[in-house]
Order: structure tokens, then C-alpha cells, then sequence
């Protein structure tokens, strides 16, 4: 039976840090179409709410991975944009397809701090920043979804390797250091938020 010894010297946590460095970046550009279009939302909901509203709980009851099907199967995966060819990663893919949670989730949000300024407590609108950290995480959690379609995240990282091992006993030591890897990350996220909570909800003076 591999050691963890053995493990860690082979390189699988190199190759395991370097996925979730995936994960990361798709989660940041999810992060940040989200925030665009549910700015938008949010502004075209104060004019418009009987056209936006139902739009924007579509939106938050979407399924990531049929999305991200979706998506895969329907948009161009080379395009042209001002004449420069163009092509549509799978890790785009996995990106555009946590747009729609990320942007129902700013507006959902984005309306609690206007309320919050509206009614003068700048503690409750602030809120809005460790939500977006509490967002980040669970984008990070869900971007997991792009093992499916080839992206070399993470998850996919872990069920490689443990699939060039044939004892039992391997694969689940394979799964525990991934399963460990990424909870410290969720713990992390989920720690930053509860400071971020702590520090705004502590009277200022």
C-alpha cells in the first residue's frame, strides 16, 4: 500500500494545487460576469421588475451542470471578434455556466445593502463584501462540475491519479488528501467570512 509519504513525493499534490489553480480562475471570472450582469439586473429591475424578476429566479434555479451542457452544445466554440478568430475553452464554458447563480446572487444582494443604505445602516450594506467571499467559495466548490467536460481542475486531478492506482486502499488515500484539499479552501472562505462578520457587526468608536 502507497504510503503518504509515497504520495506526496510523486508529485500528485503539485499536480493537485496546480487544478485547483483552475478552479480559482474560473471562479474569478465567474465572480466577475456575475457582478456586470447582476448590476445590470439590478439596475433594469427598478425600471422594469415584471420583465426582470421572473428572468432573475430562472436564473437562480438553474442547474449549473445543465448550463453548462447547455452551453457546450449549442454555442460556437469558435467565433470571430473584430476579425480575430476566437475560440471557446471548456474552462469558459464552466465559467459562463455559474454566471447565472453568481448574478442572481448579487442581486439578491445587492438589493439587501440598497436597503441597508436606504435605511442608513452602512454595517448592513457593507455585508455585501463578505457575501461576495461566501459567493467566491461556493463558485469554487461548483466549478468542480468541468471534470465532465475535460477541464483539468481539481476534481479531475484526483480521479486521474487515483485511477493509476489499483489498490483500494491508494484510491481512497487519493481521494482523502483531495476531499482535504479542498475543504481547507471552504474553510478558509468560510473563516474570512465570519471575520469580515465579526469586524462590521463590532461598533465602530
Amino acid at each position: 500500500m502507497t504510503t503518504l509519504t509515497e504520495v506526496m513525493a510523486s508529485g500528485y499534490l503539485t499536480e493537485l494545487l496546480g487544478g485547483m489553480l483552475v478552479n480559482f480562475q474560473i471562479s474569478t471570472l465567474a465572480l466577475i460576469l456575475g457582478l456586470v450582469l447582476g448590476v445590470l439586473l439590478l439596475l433594469a429591475a427598478s425600471t422594469r421588475p415584471r420583465l426582470v424578476t421572473p428572468l432573475i429566479g430562472l436564473m437562480r434555479a438553474a442547474p449549473t451542470f445543465v448550463v453548462m451542457f447547455f452551453l457546450l452544445n449549442t454555442v460556437p466554440r469558435q467565433f470571430q471578434v473584430f476579425g480575430v478568430e476566437r475560440v471557446l475553452s471548456p474552462e469558459w464554458i464552466v465559467a459562463l455556466s455559474l454566471v447565472p447563480y453568481a448574478a442572481s446572487y448579487i442581486v439578491d444582494n445587492g438589493k439587501a445593502a440598497l436597503e441597508g443604505l436606504r435605511h442608513g445602516s452602512r454595517s448592513a450594506a457593507l455585508l455585501f463584501l463578505p457575501n461576495l467571499v461566501r459567493a467566491f467559495t461556493v463558485l469554487v466548490m461548483s466549478s468542480s462540475a468541468g471534470v465532465a467536460i475535460g477541464v483539468n481542475e481539481g476534481v479531475a486531478v484526483v480521479l486521474r491519479v487515483a485511477e493509476t492506482h489499483a489498490s483500494f486502499g491508494d484510491q481512497m488515500l487519493i481521494y482523502a488528501i483531495g476531499v482535504a484539499a479542498f475543504g481547507i479552501v471552504f474553510q478558509i472562505g468560510f473563516a474570512c467570512v465570519r471575520v469580515m462578520m465579526r469586524l462590521l457587526q463590532t461598533p465602530s468608536g
